[in-house]
């Protein structure tokens, strides 16, 4: 990917992603995604569905999913403030099953994060009308949707507190999930 660095990460086929950025006296211009390189690289290169939320600060929302045979694929990023980002490896046959990766999307790096099937995804929001985005390879199917609680993989988030919803405060524990992956 000449136009974007590909880092992965301790999750196999989880990549944190940065683009080049470009400054000059009117502010920052970034390509976050090209559908040649990221084919090239061996990513997915179709998303069905786009999405921005926008949150305040220690707002968390996860850990998400879609269960097979809905399962996505999802390229997220910060647009504006900062995010504090979490995949957790829910794929059985992984080396890192259970495994969680975190790290700072921010709109001033431009930086993204490939997630592929079968982790789950979540985000932390480290400032207020914090502009998260997220493309999915599959579209919202409510049947398959699914997720565990966000304080029960071991990841010490900054927040013991934070604003979540109902729904989020209801997941299953990991332990207590059965992966579909």
């Amino acid at each position: 990917m000449s136009k974007f660095q590909l880092n992965p990460t301790t999750i196999e086929g989880c990549y944190e992603i940065q683009p080049n950025v470009f400054h000059d006296k009117r502010g920052r211009f970034i390509k976050f995604y090209h559908e040649q390189e990221f084919q090239e690289s061996g990513l997915c290169s179709h998303y069905e569905e786009k999405y921005y939320s926008v949150s305040n600060k220690r707002v968390l929302r996860g850990l998400h999913f879609q269960t097979p045979p809905n399962s996505q694929v999802k390229l997220v990023s910060c647009l504006f403030g900062n995010l504090l980002d979490v995949v957790v490896d829910l794929r059985k046959s992984s080396k890192t099953y259970g495994d969680y990766f975190s790290t700072e999307l921010s709109s001033e790096k431009g930086n993204l994060l490939y997630v592929p099937e079968g982790l789950a995804h979540g985000f932390y929001s480290l400032t207020d009308n914090s502009i998260f985005v997220s493309l999915n390879s599959i579209k919202y199917e409510p049947a398959s949707d699914g997720g565990i609680n966000w304080n029960s993989i071991g990841f010490e988030w900054p927040d013991s507190n934070p604003v979540l919803s109902d729904k989020d405060k209801s997941m299953p524990a990991l332990k207590n999930f059965t992966s579909p992956f």
